[in-house]
């Protein structure tokens, strides 16, 4: 479903990403895991035309997107969930929803955007209940998940999460990483994960990278991962979120 061919990205002179070879496959949930600074964030910003790589290609259902606007790429079905979630805080649930389906509403295809809303408020009924109410005043969880819903209004094929888990209490993560299992399961989604929490992104992940200052230095299926004795010192530490284990 989606390829990456030795990409290339610089900020001035920093060489951010170097030389970045990825595929995923569809159905499949891969987790980028990595340090802070090592070029996780960059790497989806690149994938959804936020930033365009000076070398390399980046290639999506056999269709070349590198250099293609945000725009475009969002309406052939990728979708972004931004680190730190990025809500609109003074407009209501509903309406932050809706403004995911922007896409939508200039094709003015409102049927197809309320069979999108319920489908929405059925995954996360919190949002629902809360619905009229300000997003700025919903929880953190709750405001994950409203960035989550976001990015569903679109009908994405492929959904790009960066650090869901961030800044949630250890209960709120793993319903948070439940409900990623259940976007694959329900809505049949693709999904590239971005994520700390090395272990808790590995335990629901088919297969995942490590990104290093700016490479992949390492790369196999979750279960390898979670075993490799290098991840496990640089990544996953002693073993103190087991309760996260889904």
């Amino acid at each position: 479903m989606l390829i990456l061919k030795n990409i290339d990205v610089y900020y001035g002179k920093l060489y951010t990403l170097k030389k970045i070879s990825i595929h995923v496959k569809k159905g499949e949930i891969v987790a980028l895991i990595g340090s802070n600074g090592a070029g996780k964030t960059t790497l989806l910003s690149t994938i959804s035309g936020l930033i365009k790589p000076s070398s390399g290609s980046i290639i999506y259902e056999e269709r070349d997107i590198t250099k293609e606007s945000t725009e475009n790429i969002v309406k052939m079905g990728i979708s972004q969930v931004p680190e730190g979630r990025l809500i609109f805080k003074t407009l209501t649930v509903e309406e932050n929803l809706l403004i995911g389906g922007y896409s939508k509403y200039s094709l003015k295809k409102r049927k197809e955007i309320k069979e999108e809303l319920d489908k929405i408020y059925h995954l996360f009924p919190k949002l629902k209940e809360r619905k009229k109410q300000l997003a700025g005043t919903l929880s953190g969880g709750e405001q994950q998940m409203l960035a989550i819903g976001r990015a569903l209004m679109s009908k994405p094929k492929l959904i790009l999460l960066d650090e869901p888990s961030m800044g949630l209490a250890p209960n709120i993560v793993k319903e948070v990483f439940q409900h990623i299992v259940e976007l694959k399961k329900l809505y049949g989604l693709t999904v590239l994960l971005v994520e700390q929490n090395a272990r808790s992104a590995l335990k629901i992940a088919n297969r995942g990278y490590v990104i290093e200052t700016g490479r992949i230095i390492l790369e196999g299926t979750a279960e390898d991962l979670l075993s490799n004795k290098d991840v496990q010192r640089a990544y996953l530490g002693r073993d103190l979120d087991a309760e996260l284990r889904i």
